[in-house]
């Protein structure tokens, strides 16, 4: 099964990560099918660059995003929560 997930880069204490689409099997920084943008949390706020055409047509050829991509996605707006996320959400509140 493809992932939608980060893969870890930059050196040590100074993390940025890329968003790649990979076989679930592989290791979080080995092999992966597609670049699709990258993400840096060190900046404030934090710099997320993703494409998002990419993005929905990996998801709609199969492809899972990881819980962190999913929440960049539904923040970018790229794609819509699922119906078990939005439930999951109503719960929570914003203070």
């Amino acid at each position: 099964m493809l992932r939608i997930r980060l893969r870890r880069t930059g050196a040590r204490h100074q993390p940025s990560y890329r968003i790649v689409v990979a076989d679930s099997r592989a290791a979080r920084d080995g092999a992966f099918v597609d670049y699709l943008g990258h993400y840096n949390p060190r900046t404030d706020p934090p710099t997320v660059v993703l494409d998002g055409e990419k993005a929905r047509k990996w998801i709609s050829q199969g492809a899972q995003p990881s819980d962190a991509v999913q929440r960049m996605l539904r923040k970018l707006e790229t794609v819509d929560g699922t119906a078990n996320e939005s439930a999951a959400d109503e719960g929570a509140t914003d203070v």
